[in-house]
């Protein structure tokens, strides 16, 4: 007996994908891709918060530092954090300064923290927060209250 061969054309058929393969197989790495973005994104964003909450834990105690070496007095609101940095030049002058810091910190966004004394959201003495995301003082800022 003699086999017959299976024509070229036969096996080129069943080895290759059809264009609907090949368009599911793209749209379902693109729905894949998307979903995993869109994971990583949220991931970031908390990422970003957490580093706020962290930093406004540093400044806290580089505050509470300033206090005890002064009186328990904390930098006025004009002096701000910056008195953190360096030795502040307006009244009153703090009786034991030393640098708390070695630059002004910035949150995830690029901002400087705020400052504010006395605090008007915070039970301490004065008010940290960040200005979030948009920059400018609103409901989505993150401090200490």
């Amino acid at each position: 007996m003699k086999s017959h061969p299976i024509p070229s054309s036969a096996v080129r058929r069943r080895s290759a994908f059809t264009l609907v393969e090949l368009v599911i197989v793209i749209t379902i790495v693109g729905i894949l891709s998307a979903s995993g973005i869109y994971l990583i994104v949220g991931f970031i964003d908390d990422a970003k918060v957490q580093r706020v909450e962290s930093d406004l834990n540093t400044l806290d105690l580089a505050l509470k530092a300033y206090e005890r070496n002064n009186y328990f007095k904390p930098p006025t609101q004009e002096q701000g954090l910056q008195a953190l940095v360096e030795r502040p030049t307006g009244e009153p002058q703090p009786e034991r300064w030393r640098a708390y810091l070695e630059k002004p910190m910035k949150d995830p966004w690029g901002n400087e923290y705020q400052y504010r004394y006395p605090a008007q959201k915070s039970s301490k003495k004065y008010d940290l927060f960040s200005l979030g995301e948009d920059g400018v003082e609103s409901d989505d800022d993150i401090g200490n209250w």
